[in-house]
């Protein structure tokens, strides 16, 4: 750990030395004759700022270095990540939108702050990222070596993400297991590459990624209306949902009494197709963006998972189908998850095992390359 003198008059010294088990300083001369301020930068595998300040940010960008914190920046090689903190005025003054870009344009990768409660009684833009959020970004960081490229500044990305309920009478429903993990790091990585993300969720508890404006629905039929307004002017839409393919033909106004007779067979209907919707809408001219598809297939006597997502791609006429092997323990509310990347040119992209981000990140590597092709 390695605070700034601003940081101790918030947190003591002895909390941080007892937190790290370390001793803490804040200047370039404390054990000057280890040389602090070079060999901690360059021992460093990931340099993670949270929170990284107005002033902060301005001294990164400008190479400024009078302490120990701002000296090991200039002298790390390895992935740098800010998690920005401050008030919404200083977060949208010109002066911090020219250093964020500015670090981003050099490789650092600088997260949107959140909305939410501030110092005192304010709220808005400008709030810590989540923890959970700031690590599961600097994992990917460390799994890829380097920070995340700013290449979807101006892009505007949708992502759906979790999954629908079809309501049976008010306090039932049909679901499915999708926890929206993979959506909501969709949603973390394009916001963190620059991008401005519009995120449906359906049903997911998770705090929303940090940055991202966020719609709730339940429903498909909710889920199918406001992905069809957000896609009015997105570059991208990514259709990560798990969406119903069927609902209850009626809903039961009343809760359904258990009683000694069979209950009535439940009669199912075809809930309309999202996204061969949008691939229609854009064949006619009345959307350009670049589709995004998702298929949690389990294999069968027919055919195995990476044939039913080719026969799918085909069907569906997505720009990229992104393929899970579904099941007990895959895909569904785990951490990790594989998938293949089907593109409509013939590509495929093996992705193994690994955290959701490092899938994300595979995902917006395919998207920028047909985006700027």
């Amino acid at each position: 750990m390695v605070p700034t003198a601003a940081a101790l008059n918030f947190v003591g010294r002895a909390t941080w030395e007892a937190l790290s088990h370390h001793p803490v300083a804040t200047d370039v001369f404390t054990d000057a004759h280890e040389v602090p301020h070079v060999a901690i930068g360059r021992r460093a595998d990931l340099v993670v700022v949270a929170p990284a300040t107005a002033d902060l940010l301005a001294k990164a960008a400008h190479g400024l270095a009078d302490d120990l914190l701002t000296n090991t920046l200039l002298t790390a090689r390895c992935p740098v990540l800010f998690a920005p903190a401050m008030h919404t005025e200083m977060w949208e003054h010109p002066a911090t939108a020219d250093n964020v870009a500015l670090l981003r344009r050099r490789g650092a990768t600088v997260l949107e702050p959140g909305v939410g409660r501030l110092t005192g009684s304010d709220t808005g833009k400008g709030r810590l990222p989540e923890p959970a959020e700031i690590a599961r970004i600097a994992e990917l960081l460390l799994h890829l070596g380097h920070g995340l490229p700013a290449d979807l500044v101006g892009r505007h990305v949708v992502v759906t993400a979790g999954g629908t309920r079809e309501a049976l009478d008010p306090v039932r429903f049909l679901g499915n297991r999708s926890s929206g993990r993979q959506g909501f790091d969709l949603a973390s990585v394009a916001a963190a590459r620059g991008a401005r993300v519009t995120l449906l969720a359906a049903n997911v508890e998770a705090p929303p990624p940090a940055g991202t404006e966020v719609v709730n629905v339940i429903s498909a039929e909710a889920l199918r209306e406001a992905t069809h307004t957000a896609a009015k002017d997105a570059d991208v839409v990514i259709m990560a949902a798990a969406v119903a393919d069927f609902r209850p033909a009626t809903v039961v106004e009343h809760k359904i009494k258990k009683s000694d007779a069979d209950p009535e067979p439940l009669v199912l209907i075809r809930n309309p197709d999202i996204l061969a919707e949008l691939v229609e809408a854009k064949r006619e001219g009345r959307l350009s963006a670049l589709l995004v598809g998702f298929a949690a297939e389990t294999g069968d006597a027919e055919a195995d998972v990476i044939s039913h997502g080719r026969a799918k791609l085909a069907r569906k006429g997505c720009d990229l189908l992104v393929v899970n092997a579904v099941g007990e323990g895959k895909a569904f509310g785990q951490p990790d998850n594989a998938a293949v990347i089907l593109g409509a040119d013939g590509s495929e992209t093996d992705i193994p095992l690994g955290p959701k981000t490092v899938l994300a990140a595979a995902i917006c590597d395919a998207i920028v390359i047909r985006l700027t092709s």
